[in-house]
């Protein structure tokens, strides 16, 4: 049975933001990786990652103020 179509891919949120940590921090087995590959969209993948490093970003401004004010 061949995989199904990348638009059609159905994982949890949950998942997609564990691959997409995974991915900041730049440590993965590969056979996660493959698994990843066959059942995450990669569309969902672009936006939980431009999402959280915008929330990473904030964290950081918002830290940066905390310490200088």
């Amino acid at each position: 049975m061949s995989a199904p179509p990348v638009h059609r891919r159905k994982a949890s949120l949950l998942d997609t933001v564990r691959a997409v940590l995974w991915g900041f921090l730049g440590v993965r087995r590969k056979s996660d990786f493959q698994e990843d590959i066959a059942k995450l969209n990669p569309i969902a993948l672009m936006v939980v990652g431009v999402v959280l490093a915008f929330l990473f970003v904030a964290a950081l401004m918002g830290i940066v103020f905390w310490v200088t004010a």
